[in-house]
């Protein structure tokens, strides 16, 4: 763990110099697979060169060559075998992404971002008794390719648990066969029968899931807290949705100041981030060692045919990037459909501020997801809300309406006031978006937001109803259309605005 505290601070120290060297990397060893040949790879190409002849990737423009590899083919994009697919539902679109997952993307990347991440967090706390017992870890599961019996497809943290090594599985809990049942409320029940009798030190997963599955156990052992179950639970290592609106659920769950939170952008197509400084809120060091060459798309580019990409060396701080990667596993100029923005330099340092077809912008105000969530956690904090879930969409000019947002969100912990919770959402959300703020002057263009308090199991119900409860899947936080908010509502019997 000392000697990788030291490669990361190489990296912290030369950053530049490690994404050059791993971009050559990458490329002469994809030389001679069929895209390496196609875009002359084998020239040994510069930067430049790659940008002006390798096109920004879709997963529609790629998945000519991804459906190929999963029906047998190799050496198409990678040249190593590839056996398995990480499946990546993004949200909860019906279409799945199947995501190659190279030997290498899985130690070099995956699991070494795993390491990093423990080493990290014994680095910022050295007394951690972290390993005097079990982490418990929510999967998904992986079954068997439709188009090929031969390779496996997945949420990727099910194609992680299967591949891990028999010294990292005896530290984790519950057992793999558990782990990585497919049936989601089966799988709950199961965990709370198993994991409750061990001594956990550790958790991780995604927010809302983890959750699920503390309260479920609360329910069953008849505990107060968590920590009278796990009275040496000491971190919980959280990814995939912002921690911020959860924060106040999870210490409720887990009263201890002792209880430490670290965040990880660990995604389908790769592990990307670690929080690596104690106190810091979804900001995260990011990991340029791990087989991964960036490059960063400006969002007022972003919709045109060939927009220019940014290397590192060319961001600025505070401005919206979405990331396009390029991995050894053959995701070639990679627009993985999130966006970020960098809070430091030196080192880098980001945060991711949402998805590139999760916003609303139906009036000019381009609202994006980490708008969203720092006006839902200031609401949380000012009127002692606690929420689970939420998702909001715009109310169009019709009829002689004014234009506006509607906001679904379901309430662990209701506000004292829903009126004034609306009222702070609103006016947190004018003090960190002047476009929004612009429109909302005197109602010119947007009326004040409507705020629903949904029941409790709202969204899990459209999850259920959709086949998608537990693993990866996610709330569309924000629509630039109405269908997920009436869909929602459809399924739950509830009246929409509109």
């Amino acid at each position: 763990m000392k000697k990788r505290i030291h490669d990361i601070d190489l990296f912290r120290k030369y950053p530049h110099e490690v994404q050059n060297e791993l971009f050559q990397n990458l490329i002469n060893t994809a030389k001679g697979t069929e895209w390496g040949k196609k875009y002359g790879y084998g020239d040994g190409i510069s930067v430049r060169e790659f940008q002006e002849r390798v096109p920004v990737c879709t997963y529609e423009e790629l998945y000519p060559y991804i459906e190929r590899v999963i029906k047998g083919e190799q050496n198409l994009l990678w040249p190593t075998k590839i056996e398995w697919f990480a499946k990546s539902s993004g949200t909860t679109n019906a279409r799945s992404k199947y995501i190659p997952v190279s030997p290498e993307s899985l130690e070099d990347c995956h699991y070494k971002g795993g390491k990093d991440m423990l080493s990290i967090y014994v680095n910022l706390y050295p007394e951690t008794k972290l390993f005097t017992g079990k982490g418990l870890s929510i999967g998904g599961s992986h079954r068997p390719s439709e188009l090929n019996s031969k390779v496996s497809c997945g949420d990727v943290s099910a194609v992680i648990m299967q591949n891990l090594p028999i010294w990292a599985e005896a530290m984790r809990t519950p057992p793999l066969k558990v782990a990585l049942m497919d049936k989601w409320e089966e799988k709950i029940e199961k965990m709370v029968e198993l994991t409750v009798q061990e001594n956990v030190t550790s958790m991780s997963g995604v927010p809302t899931w983890t959750y699920v599955l503390l309260k479920r156990i609360l329910e069953v052992t008849g505990k107060s807290n968590i920590l009278e179950v796990w009275p040496n639970l000491e971190l919980f290592t959280h990814g995939a949705v912002a921690f911020g609106p959860y924060r106040q659920l999870f210490k409720e769950l887990i009263p201890s100041d002792k209880m430490n939170y670290l965040e990880v952008y660990n995604a389908s197509e790769g592990f990307f981030g670690i929080q690596d400084q104690a106190g810091t809120e979804d900001e995260m060091l990011l990991m340029l060692d791990y087989g991964v060459f960036y490059e960063f798309i400006p969002m007022d580019q972003f919709e045109e045919e060939n927009p220019k990409t940014l290397t590192l060396d060319q961001v600025e701080l505070g401005k919206n990037y979405a990331l396009v990667i390029s991995t050894n596993a053959g995701l070639w100029r990679y627009k993985i459909g999130d966006t970020v923005r960098f809070t430091n330099l030196s080192p880098y340092r980001i945060k991711i501020s949402g998805r590139t077809k999760h916003f609303i912008n139906a009036f000019g105000e381009e609202v994006i997801v980490e708008n969203a969530e720092a006006a839902i956690t200031k609401a949380c904090d000012v009127t002692g809300a606690v929420i689970t879930n939420f998702t909001a969409a715009p109310i169009y000019m019709e009829s002689g309406k004014r234009g506006g947002h509607e906001w679904l969100i379901e309430f662990e912990k209701l506000p004292d006031n829903l009126k004034q919770f609306s009222y702070v959402l609103d006016d947190t959300l004018r003090e960190v978006n002047s476009d929004y703020d612009a429109k909302r002057q005197n109602n010119i263009a947007l009326q004040e937001p409507i705020v629903h308090a949904a029941p409790q199991g709202t969204f899990i119900n459209w999850l259920r109803e959709k086949g998608k409860l537990g693993g990866q899947n996610k709330i569309p936080r924000l629509s630039n259309s109405r269908e997920y908010l009436e869909e929602i509502m459809l399924v739950n019997n509830l009246k929409p605005e509109s």
